[in-house]
């Protein structure tokens, strides 16, 4: 579930949970609504956890890979 999915879930368990009042046919909608904002919570947690470490800057200090090449013998250029 990514990080998208996870917020629908939370808005459609907050509508369910404070918008709709009573139930239907034994069907709670506001325990409906815990359980899809607690599931959507534990997959934002999830995401952020699993794909958060993958997306670095470009610019972060590790990333650029620095190599100096010494020519001896040589006369530089300028």
């Amino acid at each position: 579930m990514g990080v998208g999915a996870s917020i629908v879930m939370i808005a459609l368990g907050a509508i369910l949970r404070f918008a709709l009042p009573g139930s239907v046919l034994g069907i709670h909608f506001g325990v409906i609504g815990v359980i899809l904002m607690v599931v959507g919570v534990l997959g934002l947690v999830v995401a952020l956890l699993i794909w958060g470490p993958r997306y670095r800057s470009p610019s972060a200090p590790d990333s650029d890979v620095v190599e100096e090449r010494r020519v001896y013998g040589r006369r530089p250029p300028y």
